[in-house]
């Protein structure tokens, strides 16, 4: 077992709660204290779960690694609509000549940031017991030990094999529900129904554990974002009526957001639409670094590479709130790439990440409908979003099945890019990368014309993508081996039993 994966909760800062009543966390190394210190009261406890979300959201492994947010960014530059610039962070992974190579330092940092996060789980699950303290906050803290580790193992199942749905018996990666540390032997490879299996018991658990519990901060575990987790294990496993069901049960109580707070930046926790997100602040702001990508009009963006692919924008119609995000580059070195707004950076240079909203359980709701059979109930879920984006209404007459569900993937595109859900849609739903070059109808380049800074007009040539082939220069193809992240060279090496 490779230390630098399973080294105790001792190996990593931890946090303790801030005493504003506002947010957020403060960190204070502890890597000195004792171990058995870190467990022997509810309070210790909740500096290791606090620790640990702060380890998972704000660790850099590379500047172009900022956290979990980097396994986000990594799916959605895998996916159809970025068209990622030269840039650093994501070009690599944009190209697909990365995530699969498991020398990478990537592939090293993803893997090992998950089982940590499963590790420092694993500890307060086994310990939180035995802690002085009442059982209510036992339950609580129990119950976000249990979620953080159904997430971990939930991001492995995404992106570490195919989807269950193609063969839930394919070899994934290992699993561990006890503490570990660097002479622990290393576990073989469960199966995709395996991990799903401790995935659904884990939440459950969850679940019932945190019933009744009410957080101070969205960036706390609560039942809304295990129901959430719930909804998206479910639609995983093709378990459509449960998909459909807890997609509801998370989203209640949470509204979706006015034209006038989708055109604020995505930056704000306090977003009455979202669920589940990371508060940042100037003195805590590792995970703002993802907003260099994400942002491409603010100033102070140091990369502003996520562009979006133009046909992206033809999804939409002009009604819909979102279309008035698209803009034409008309800064020097950018001209011709096309802006999507949706991310800005806030004033002093932070924002908060977003990692769960009610407009994604509608959507699940909605597919888990169409998947059903249930397409009455899956169209006016769909068309519930769609009224509120003020975008043209879907009509069933005629439409099949497949054009239901075809729909709801499409407006999960546009609902949710830059959130982290194209690749893991695509391996979901057994499809292919779409990409294509910008041309026009007789194969040359697209013209179009920007106002300059200076109010002057210029006719420029529209930038799209440019990778629109495999590494290995193959056409893209549903399941393929360039979608599946590599597990380490290291584990390779230091897990004997890894393939057994």
């Amino acid at each position: 077992m490779k230390k630098y994966i399973y080294s105790a909760v001792v190996t990593i800062a931890l946090a303790t709660l801030s005493t504003s009543c506002e947010k957020e966390l403060d960190v204070q190394p502890t890597n000195a204290v004792a171990e058995s210190y870190l467990y022997d009261n509810v309070d210790n406890v909740e500096t290791v779960i606090n620790g640990t979300w702060r380890y998972m959201m704000d660790t850099y492994f590379t500047y172009a690694n900022p956290g979990y947010g980097a396994i986000l960014r990594t799916s959605d530059a895998m996916g159809n609509d970025v068209a990622l610039t030269t840039k650093y962070g994501f070009r690599d992974a944009y190209a697909f000549n990365e995530l699969h190579d498991f020398t990478k330092t990537r592939v090293t940092g993803f893997w090992t940031l998950l089982y940590k996060v499963i590790n420092n789980a694993n500890n307060v699950i086994a310990k939180v017991d035995a802690a002085k303290g009442s059982e209510a906050k036992k339950k609580q803290l129990k119950g976000q030990a249990l979620a953080l580790r159904a997430n971990s193992y939930l991001t492995l199942a995404t992106y570490y094999q195919f989807t269950y749905l193609k063969d839930p018996n394919a070899k994934a990666v290992p699993i561990y529900t006890t503490p570990t540390d660097e002479n622990t032997k290393g576990n073989p490879k469960a199966t995709v129904a395996q991990v799903y299996e401790q995935i659904v018991k884990d939440l459950i658990e969850a679940e019932t554990l945190l019933n009744g519990y009410s957080r101070s901060a969205k960036y706390k575990i609560d039942a809304s974002v295990v129901k959430g987790l719930l909804a998206r294990t479910y639609l995983a496993l093709g378990r459509w009526d449960d998909a459909a069901q807890k997609a509801v049960e998370a989203r209640a109580g949470y509204t979706l957001m006015s034209a006038e707070d989708y055109y604020k930046g995505f930056n704000d926790l306090n977003n009455d639409e979202w669920i589940w997100g990371h508060g940042q602040r100037p003195d805590q702001s590792v995970a703002s670094y993802n907003f260099h990508f994400l942002d491409v009009s603010s100033a102070s963006s140091y990369y502003y590479s996520f562009m979006a692919d133009p046909y992206f924008k033809n999804l939409f119609d002009t009604n819909d709130i979102r279309s008035k995000l698209f803009f034409w580059d008309n800064l020097p070195g950018r001209e011709g790439f096309l802006r999507y707004e949706k991310f800005k950076f806030r004033a002093d240079q932070t924002g908060d990440i977003v990692l769960m909203r009610a407009s994604e359980m509608y959507l699940i709701e909605a597919e888990a409908y169409a998947e059903s059979g249930k397409l009455d109930k899956a169209v006016e879920t769909l068309n519930a979003l769609r009224t509120v984006r003020k975008a043209q209404l879907f009509d069933l007459t005629g439409k099949t099945k497949e054009d239901v569900v075809n729909a709801i993937l499409i407006e999960r595109r546009k609902e949710l890019w830059g959130e982290g859900f194209a690749l893991a849609d695509i391996l979901r739903k057994q499809r292919s990368v779409e990409r294509k070059l910008y041309k026009d109808e007789t194969g040359k380049d697209v013209q179009v014309t920007i106002t300059l800074p200076d109010g002057s007009q210029k006719t420029v040539t529209a930038k799209g993508h440019r990778v629109v082939k495999f590494a290995d220069g193959t056409n893209f193809i549903p399941n393929s081996k360039y979608y599946i992240f590599a597990i380490p060279q290291n584990e390779v090496r230091d897990n004997p039993n890894l393939n057994n």
